[in-house]
This record gives C-alpha cells, structure tokens and sequence, in this order.
C-alpha cells in the first residue's frame, strides 16, 4: 500500500496563528490517537486551553487525557524553515509515514513546497490542510522569499539525511504547568475566546 492511501499518523501544525490551533483542538477531538505537533505556536497555556475547550465537550475523561498527552509543543523554531529544520527528526522518531499539513492559505504556495520537499526527501507523504483566516496572518509571503526558503530546503533535503537537529524545548502539553503560567501572566488572542485564569490571591 502507497503512503498516500494510508491514513494519517500524525498532525503538524505550522505556527503563526492562533486560528491553526483553534482549527487543530476541534480535528483531536475527532482523531484522538493521532499525535499533534505544533512548531512554535502560540503561549503554551493558550494552547492548552485551547484544547481543554474543546475536549469538554467529549463524555470519556480517558479519551481527553489521551490526547493531551499526544501533544507535543516544538519551540525552537524561528521561521518556516525552522519548522521543518526541528519538526523532522521528531516526525521521524514517531515513525510517521503520512502526515497532515496545518497552515493557512496566506502560507501558500512556500510551506507547501516546502513540506513536499523536505518531508517528501525522508519518505513522509504529505497531506495539506489548509484552514482561512481572519485578521493580520502571522506570515507575509513574497515571490523572493519563496524562492530562497525553497533553494534553502532542497539542500537541506540533502543535508539531513546525515545530520538531525535537536531542539531543547519541546514539552507535551499535558506538563504544561497552569498555575506556573498563572502566576507569571500571560494573555491569549481575542479569536480563542477563553476565561483566563486569574492569580489565587494569597493570605496574610
């Protein structure tokens, strides 16, 4: 059986929006087995409410912890590029054969060419799936730009066939520490429409 008639065995999502997240915590409440690996997305701890959103609505409590636990935060990456640079080795590691593409149609055509060639270069099919957003997108494509990320990937393509990138700040959402993040602040964009929690005050 070819890759493309396999189904998905893991969900990566480009980060530089929100609404790629958004998009992503509805699609794990419908594939709870599948794996989710988000490049350099939003605050930790918007995205885990993000998830915990949507997986309220699902009856089985084992089935919601399964799938926070088959999230996977990458946060060193800087750039699309950078996406692909870290997210590889650990598509690898998972032993991913067909993967789903998120990104955004503002994100078009750079990430898709890049992803067929340098997923495509390490035996992993790839499956766009492109979501539309609203407001100011997170990525501002240009014909040169384009054109040197693809030049820059078809000899990374090469490359990492040797040599495995390894990123230090990867976390599964699960530890993602909320009364941690609390305590430190942080705000959420508008379009995730979620209560943040507030500090707990402390006695005198």
């Amino acid at each position: 059986m070819s890759a493309s008639s396999q189904p998905v065995d893991a969900i990566f999502v480009l980060g530089g929006s929100i609404q790629r997240e958004i998009y992503v915590g509805v699609q794990a409440t419908e594939h709870p087995e599948t794996p989710i690996l988000i490049s350099s997305g939003s605050q930790d701890p918007c995205i885990k409410l993000i998830f915990q959103k949507y997986l309220a609505s699902m009856r089985s409590p084992s089935l919601q912890s399964t799938i926070i636990k088959n999230v996977w935060l990458e946060k060193c990456a800087k750039s699309t590029f950078g996406n692909f640079y870290y997210g590889i080795p650990i598509l690898k590691r998972w032993r991913v054969k067909k993967v789903k593409l998120v990104t955004s149609s503002t994100h078009l055509p750079r990430a898709k060419w890049m992803a067929q060639i340098l997923l495509g270069s390490h035996g992993i099919w790839v499956e766009p799936d492109i979501i539309n957003e609203k407001g100011v997108p997170g990525n501002r494509e240009s014909w040169l730009k384009t054109s040197l990320d693809v030049t820059r990937s078809l000899f990374w393509a090469i490359v990492s066939q040797f040599r495995e990138p390894e990123c230090g700040k990867v976390i599964r959402l699960a530890d993602v520490d909320m009364d941690e993040w609390v305590e430190r602040g942080f705000k959420c964009e508008r379009q995730v429409q979620i209560k943040i929690p507030q500090p707990k005050s402390k006695s005198q």
